[in-house]
């Protein structure tokens, strides 16, 4: 039995060393590891052997050996091959006019670079949060407790496992507070999601800016330096704006900080719902019930938060009528932003 084994052996190396493509290599392994190969066959022969332990041994060896040095074969013909059709590939010449037209950011993005450069020039720190949360996150810790009426203001996606899709940035107030405590200067942008109707206006995925800022004396006349100062350097260009009370329960007092439409000249359009304003800011001062979910001290800090929508703010800044635009992947409304 080990002497045909080993007269085997070498018919196999023979023959591996001449299979030079993928198809002669797999006509190889079927003529030996198959179900009617060489090595099947003295399995089967075994039956007719006295000492069936060593020639079981023998056999298997032969049998790992042809299926380690199949498998290295095989990948070096893939990686040969690989080689082959790279020096055949036509070579790239940097110096050619690109063939294909150049992308560009889109305006949401680019709204959102120039407010966290604004923010960082005024000591705010830039973070990010998960989109997927829990309850606790986007609700509870906002002071807005199981069966609060103000949770039908957020038509919201659960899932299946009980978590949700952040209906809005403030989701992330809390775990910044507790990772930064007091005092704290932070903005935190991201993509919301609302079950809600679409129009001009709407949109069930849209993007905000949340800001937040805690120390001592905090108070609304800082809110509203904060606010001015961003929108004056965004647009460029004084921004006629209002400052009406709002209710959230997670600040107190509570403010819609609207701007005058620019699509319409504050004369009344569908952007703006014909009323001439379009809401662009919820803000208002932390509820103390926020903070100290927190774990900030109430007795020493205040502070003020703002949950700027990005995509309004992008509508009003590139003149784009319809919020719809901005999700709808046509390259034909955003290719305009190319030069921006």
């Amino acid at each position: 039995m080990k002497e045909r084994i080993e007269q085997l052996k070498k018919e196999f190396s023979e023959a591996l060393a001449a299979a030079a493509t993928e198809e002669a290599l797999e006509a190889l392994r079927v003529a030996y590891l198959g179900k009617k190969g060489a090595i099947t066959d003295l399995m089967k022969s075994l039956r007719d052997v006295e000492d069936k332990k060593s020639a079981g041994q023998w056999i298997n060896e032969f049998k790992t050996l042809a299926e380690s040095e199949i498998a290295s074969a095989a990948a070096a013909l893939k990686d040969a091959a690989i080689k082959a059709q790279i020096r055949s590939a036509k070579k790239f010449n940097p110096t050619l006019i690109a063939e294909r037209e150049l992308g560009s950011y889109h305006p949401i993005t680019l709204c959102t670079k120039d407010l966290e450069e604004i923010f960082m020039g005024m000591g705010f720190t830039i973070e990010d949060y998960a989109e997927i949360v829990g309850d606790y996150e986007c609700f509870e810790a906002l002071n807005i407790p199981k069966h609060h009426p103000a949770r039908d203001m957020q038509d919201t996606y659960y899932l299946e496992n009980g978590q949700l899709l952040k209906t809005h940035t403030s989701a992330a107030q809390n775990a910044i507070m507790k990772k930064y405590g007091a005092p704290l200067r932070a903005i935190f942008p991201g993509r919301c999601f609302r079950n809600e109707s679409t129009d001009a206006c709407h949109e069930n995925t849209f993007f905000q800016m949340e800001g937040m800022m805690i120390d001592e004396n905090i108070s609304i006349s800082n809110l509203i330096y904060f606010m001015k100062t961003m929108l004056s350097q965004v647009f460029k260009r004084d921004i006629k704006v209002r400052l009406r009370p709002g209710f959230f329960p997670f600040v107190e007092p509570g403010f819609e900080l609207d701007i005058n439409c620019l699509i319409c000249g504050g004369e009344g359009c569908p952007s703006c719902k014909n009323s001439g304003w379009l809401e662009l800011c919820p803000c208002g001062m932390i509820h103390p019930n926020v903070l100290r979910d927190g774990g900030i001290d109430t007795e020493k800090y205040t502070g003020f938060a703002f949950g700027l929508g990005l995509t309004r703010l992008a509508m009003m800044r590139y003149g784009v009528k319809d919020i719809r635009d901005f999700n709808s992947g046509n390259l034909k409304a955003l290719s305009q932003f190319k030069s921006l």
